[in-house]
């Protein structure tokens, strides 16, 4: 299989195997000790931006879904009770969780017992400050 993201991740000898997949630069890979694969992106999340906590519900990240729909709904029932229901004309959650779901996925997902599959999705989570040596 070629790699269209030109970060010298081929694997022509099985291009079925999912520890060699093309990765774009800014994804990283993480594994738990059961073999199961997590690929997501690093930095901002635009999915979120758009979408609010749907992505985290698709990923199957309950414990933020439902961080994020009480935190919306509180944001909502104080801009009401105040009167400001002008601030409800934009989704200011999201925008503000937009900057901050993706470090909270791998963070959570770190706390159930996932760890970087290779050295380049580990330097890519250190750089960024998700992963820490332990």
């Amino acid at each position: 299989m070629q790699n269209p993201f030109g970060n010298n991740n081929n694997n022509d000898q099985n291009p079925f195997n999912l520890n060699n997949l093309p990765l774009p630069p800014n994804y990283a890979k993480i594994v738990n000790d059961q073999g199961d694969i997590r690929i997501s992106k690093v930095g901002i999340s635009w999915t979120t931006l758009w979408f609010g906590p749907l992505p985290a519900l698709f990923r199957g990240d309950y414990y933020n879904f439902i961080l994020m729909i009480v935190l919306d709904m509180d944001y909502a029932l104080v801009a009401m009770f105040l009167g400001l229901n002008w601030l409800l004309e934009f989704p200011w959650p999201s925008l503000v969780f937009a900057f901050f779901y993706n470090m909270m996925y791998f963070k959570h997902s770190f706390n159930k017992g996932y760890r970087p599959a290779d050295e380049r999705s580990k330097q890519i989570l250190t750089n960024a400050r998700y992963w820490k040596e332990r």
